[in-house]
């Protein structure tokens, strides 16, 4: 017999701050969750908000900032792969980026059964070859056969994504829906089939439709202490569609020190060698990860500094 392995709490490894976020105060690192809600809450286009700003480092919803991105693997079994790609270029057009300079790789087979043993080894051989660092599958509905209503056939298939997490070190994002009517519920309450779904996530992300515009989304994780609730709304520019907070975080810091903050960044490369990295330049500038992201990214736009593999340095360097 194997013994089991035990370790005294006190030598269990301790996960550095910048390293406890995939997306800061949305997704915790390694996380598996739900992304749930009504139909036609944009539940598939906060998901691939998701993707696209873990595969650009780019803050998702143009405020959370993505210290350390990587690649994405996405199944997206409901919507047809034109309206996927339509919808991926809608949030890069929102988020500053181009779709194809992000790592963002589909799963394009027709069906995958997570209550299939052969689709679960399809599915966990793909995982281990591509490495990605967050796995976004849409809808959990369209990924079996089971009965949602009985934990018995629920368990063993959240279990399995938990088992995939652990061993591959990556984040899953489950997309499920909410029962109808059921906006006067605990949001986690709220989802549709067994409790084992709202017991099951480490970060859960849920989205309410407040009016015919406007959704509220409430954050809950197991590790970390929830942020308070953001109304989004779905916003056109051109053809392109994308979420948006509707007002400002009131822990973001003024507009008025952004030029400040800019001249901290450039004065901190000017000093360097070689390129620096993001978290380099955050304990130079002390500034909160997302608006250091969005200054950044303001700066590389305007031509004043150069981001690489690297990190980033001054163009006149």
């Amino acid at each position: 017999m194997t013994r089991l392995p035990v370790q005294p709490a006190w030598r269990l490894a301790e996960a550095p701050e910048q390293r406890r976020w995939l997306v800061e105060g949305l997704w915790s690192e390694e996380a598996v969750g739900i992304i749930g809600g009504e139909p036609k809450c944009c539940k598939s286009f906060l998901a691939l908000d998701l993707a696209v700003a873990v595969a650009a480092g780019t803050p998702c919803l143009r405020r959370f900032a993505v210290a350390r991105p990587g690649r994405v693997l996405l199944y997206p079994a409901e919507d047809a792969l034109h309206i996927v790609r339509r919808r991926l270029e809608g949030i890069c057009a929102a988020a500053g980026v181009a779709l194809p300079e992000l790592d963002i790789q589909v799963i394009t087979a027709p069906s995958l059964r997570l209550d299939l043993d052969t689709d679960r080894a399809r599915l966990e051989e793909a995982v281990a070859r591509l490495k990605p660092r967050l796995l976004v599958l849409d809808p959990f509905v369209r990924l079996h056969r089971i009965d949602e209503n009985v934990s018995g056939e629920v368990a063993p298939l959240l279990a399995f994504l938990r088992e995939l997490q652990r061993r591959h070190a990556l984040a899953v994002a489950v997309v499920h829906h909410a029962r109808k009517g059921a906006s006067a519920i605990r949001a986690g309450q709220a989802l549709r089939g067994s409790s084992e779904f709202h017991a099951w996530g480490d970060s859960n992300l849920y989205l309410r439709r407040d009016t015919d515009d406007r959704i509220a989304l409430t954050v809950e994780h197991r590790a970390a202490a929830a942020i308070a609730g953001i109304t989004l709304e779905l916003t056109q520019r051109d053809d392109a569609l994308a979420l948006q907070p509707v007002q400002a975080n009131p822990q973001d810091e003024p507009r008025v020190q952004a030029t400040s903050i800019d001249q901290r960044i450039a004065a901190a490369l000017a000093q360097a060698e070689q390129p620096r990295s993001f978290a380099e330049l955050r304990a130079s500038c002390r500034v909160r990860a997302t608006t250091l992201y969005q200054r950044l990214a303001a700066m590389t736009a305007a031509g004043i500094i150069i981001k690489s593999a690297n990190g980033y340095r001054l163009a006149a360097r």
